[in-house]
């Protein structure tokens, strides 16, 4: 069964060289284009899709706007967000408001099209270029747990590092020279062992539980 996605954008070009991306893979179907927040919330009730990919800045209802009012609806679809300006606002705000993706436009198409499973399956993926001003943001502000972290393999730790770097697969293969499907077997693993759902959340799991610091970083 294909995955069910409404892209919402305000400028013409963008939505339909997403859809044309989105459409191109066979698991994919792009069920509607909307060009503001309000009509991708009406869209979204009417077609209910699985995925959605909105940019933040649109008119009429913005981007944060139509992610609260996605999350209202029964069932809610999962949101990846997408914008051209690499904001913290902007960052920080889509992830509050409960997407669980984030990515700059011009992010590699496959770093897109991963977002999209990923949120699919009830994950999420932060573009790696913008992964540490996260994490700086949510350490400055949060607590050392009292909890015993979760144990990892001395491979699962080298991941994490990297991830917590910002490293994407393709980039944590490469530094420890291991195939980009065994990389993501290993995110997979590490997340469910951390008890988390996105690879931001696994590096703030990380720093925060002591099983990395930043000068563990590569």
């Amino acid at each position: 069964m294909s995955i069910r996605l409404i892209v919402a954008d305000d400028q013409a070009p963008t939505r339909e060289g997403l859809r044309l991306l989105l459409s191109s893979e066979p698991d994919l179907e792009v069920v509607a284009l909307a060009a503001d927040g309000f009509e991708l919330v009406e869209m979204a009730r009417r077609h209910r899709p699985d995925v959605v990919l909105t940019d933040i800045r649109m008119p009429r209802m913005d981007g944060l706007a139509a992610i609260r009012g996605l999350l209202a609806l029964d069932p809610a679809p999962a949101v990846v967000a997408l914008t051209t300006f690499d904001l913290d606002d902007y960052l920080f705000g889509a992830l509050q408001a409960g997407a669980v993706g984030f990515l700059l436009k011009e992010s590699d198409p496959g770093l897109i099209l991963d977002a999209v499973r990923v949120a699919h399956n009830g994950q999420g993926l932060v573009d790696p270029r913008v992964t540490p001003r996260l994490l700086n943001r949510f350490m400055a502000t949060s607590p050392r747990p009292s909890t015993e972290p979760a144990t990892l393999t001395p491979r699962e730790t080298d991941v994490l590092r990297h991830l917590a770097a910002g490293y994407s697969n393709a980039e944590i293969a490469q530094a420890l020279v291991i195939s980009p499907g065994t990389a993501k077997v290993h995110i997979e693993r590490i997340l469910a062992k951390l008890g988390v759902r996105t690879r931001v959340q696994a590096a703030i799991y990380a720093h925060r539980h002591g099983l990395v610091t930043w000068a563990d970083l590569p």
